[in-house]
């Protein structure tokens, strides 16, 4: 009883804390003004952009848990680092359970937002932008979360950046849905994760509009279970200007969706239109490694249910055009390197099969010739990804 008497009474001497609104409008002195408030959150607490244009000359950074960022949406609130004078992100986050939502981020020197073992973070209705369209001097890439578990990224807008417009590297239990990402190197790249659902998004006017790539000697491999459904991938043959060496700079324009050293990748129920070189290509990772523990073939991929219209008519791989000329003018839909196992076709559509026999080989030494479908093979479904409730419940 003396206890109990003790516990309330410590219950209703200690502090309470409530969760507040920090409001922070554009004009002079936005720099601080802003980075302060990041700085200055607690748990819980929202962070709110005015509407109008925040002139920042430097990036900005979140470290704390459970804070929520939100403008007047992403034509309203704009962060603009064209004045920026480091070469980092526009916005750091490295706290669990954020949520970045309706505001614009433009012409960062680096990434747009960048978030780091951030696990359960949300970014909605954004918009990274670099202004003056495709560019090699532009940023890297738009919205990247890494090393996160648990990420939704959904009805923003990328454009402009030198690798990828939306890149998720690292991660386990995604959803990027809803989003529209254009003039890109990559439109959208699942890199190096697990457990993936890549839907409804519009993605034109890329080099690549969706890659799903595994890359070796990285912290986290075997990048695998991946939905590619019912998105439009339309038109997505912009020259490649990645700067040289990074690792898209290998992507063909005219690529609609590549699938490079994964397994179970499935793609399905998309609309697949006029990319230049080709609907989709299945390939393995061709460059030297020395990592004993990495597959560089593609596995288990299920290509299904997907309209094409408009493929490879200028196909940008070596000897492409003349192997377009093989096949009568254009190269097929499905473009498969012939490696990796448990490959499965399953539309009405021709697939060229380039008959490599070992991984490295260049498409040089392709035997080129239609894909003959085997007898049907078994394909076990992959898992829906279900995100934490109270994600969807951050967004009401």
């Amino acid at each position: 009883m003396f206890r109990t008497a003790i516990t309330v009474a410590a219950l209703c001497l200690a502090p309470t804390v409530y969760a507040k609104t920090i409001t922070v409008d554009a004009g002079e002195g936005a720099q601080e003004r802003l980075q302060e408030a990041l700085i200055l959150a607690e748990p819980g607490d929202i962070v709110m952009l005015g509407a109008g244009r925040f002139d920042l000359t430097d990036g900005l950074s979140l470290d704390v848990d459970d804070v929520t960022v939100k403008g007047a949406g992403m034509d309203a609130s704009v962060l603009s680092f064209a004045g920026q004078l480091g070469a980092g992100e526009g916005l750091l986050v490295t706290s669990d359970n954020v949520t970045l939502r309706d505001f614009a981020i433009e012409d960062s020197k680096g990434d747009g937002i960048k978030s780091k073992g951030a696990d359960q973070i949300i970014y909605h209705a954004l918009r990274i932008e670099w202004t003056g369209g495709p560019k090699a001097t532009n940023g890297a890439y738009g919205i990247y979360p890494v090393d996160s578990k648990n990420v939704l990224v959904q009805d923003s807008m990328v454009r402009g950046a030198s690798d990828a417009g939306i890149y998720v590297g690292q991660s386990d239990n995604i959803i990027v849905r809803r989003n529209t990402v254009t003039e890109n190197v990559a439109g959208i790249e699942i890199e190096n994760s697990y457990n993936a659902e890549v839907t409804e998004n519009l993605a034109t006017k890329n080099t690549g509009g969706i890659l799903i790539f595994d890359l070796p000697n990285l912290p986290q491999m075997g990048g695998h279970s991946v939905l590619v459904a019912r998105n439009a991938v339309i038109g997505n043959n912009t020259d490649n200007f990645a700067p040289e060496g990074n690792i898209v700079a290998e992507v063909p324009a005219g690529t609609g969706v590549m699938v490079m050293a994964n397994l179970d990748v499935h793609v399905v129920e998309n609309a697949l239109i006029n990319n230049s070189t080709a609907a989709v290509f299945v390939v393995a990772y061709t460059q030297k490694f020395d990592d004993p523990n990495y597959d560089p073939t593609a596995r288990n991929v299920l290509i299904t249910k997907n309209i094409y219209s408009g493929f490879g008519f200028a196909p940008d791989i070596p000897g492409g055009p003349m192997l377009a000329q093989a096949f009568g003018g254009n190269l097929p839909a499905v473009v498969y390197d012939g490696l990796g196992k448990g490959f499965v076709l399953a539309d009405d559509i021709p697939a060229l099969d380039l008959g490599l026999t070992q991984v490295g080989q260049s498409v040089t030494e392709a035997k080129p010739k239609l894909y003959d479908r085997p007898a049907a093979l078994p394909v076990q479904a992959l898992k829906p990804i279900t995100l934490p409730a109270e994600m969807e419940a951050r967004l009401k």
